[in-house]
């Protein structure tokens, strides 16, 4: 009797190699957006007056940013007034960035008696501390006002003092408009501000 020996044969799966991944080409380094004119001779006029202690962003359409940091910002705040022929802020808001330990505040300046203006805002922002166990008006979240250059940030500015938690310097009246006087949690649009009972 014969016996049939079967014989394996295993192949050997060739190895699979995972394609490499192709790196992108680099991106050519993005050239800075120029302003249309209208906006680049406003914005020209602040840097010839504060140079380096500005820096300008463009951010649409008769939108033009300034930035400068607090000790600045009430000169070039009076130069907006003063130079530019912008007459009231529209409205004040507040960015907080635990991160870098500073909240920003940004003020969206119009003009009322410049028809050459009527379609500009013009953006300044400046950052104040940002303290981790904020004691508002006791702590070194502060920046200077800008009530005596801009009647209208009255309102606003004490709204971004109660929300935020930043103090205004020789703002006339510091106090809050909806939270109680005695609230002692967070500044409630700070981003570590927890909704409690959620």
């Amino acid at each position: 009797m014969s016996t049939d020996t079967k014989q394996v044969v295993t192949e050997e799966k060739p190895v699979e190699e995972k394609p490499v991944e192709e790196k992108p080409a680099a991106k050519p380094a993005a050239k800075p957006v120029e302003l249309p004119a209208f906006e680049k001779s406003i914005s020209d006029k602040v840097v010839e007056k504060f140079g380096d202690k500005i820096q300008v962003e463009f951010v649409k359409e008769n939108r033009v940013g300034i930035k400068v940091n607090r000790e600045n910002v009430h000169d070039v705040a009076e130069f907006i007034r003063d130079g530019l022929n912008y007459d009231h802020v529209e409205s004040v808001s507040g960015v907080d960035y635990p991160q870098d330990k500073e909240i920003e505040v940004v003020y969206h300046i119009g003009s009322y008696s410049d028809s050459s203006l009527a379609k500009q805002i013009l953006v300044l922002a400046t950052r104040a501390q940002r303290e981790e166990n904020p004691i508002p008006g006791k702590d070194a979240t502060k920046l200077p006002t800008l009530r005596d250059i801009f009647y209208s940030v009255e309102f606003h500015e004490r709204e971004v003092f109660e929300m935020f938690g930043v103090y205004f310097t020789g703002h006339p009246d510091n106090r809050r408009l909806l939270l109680p006087e005695d609230w002692a949690d967070l500044p409630p649009l700070r981003k570590d501000f927890a909704i409690k009972g959620r």
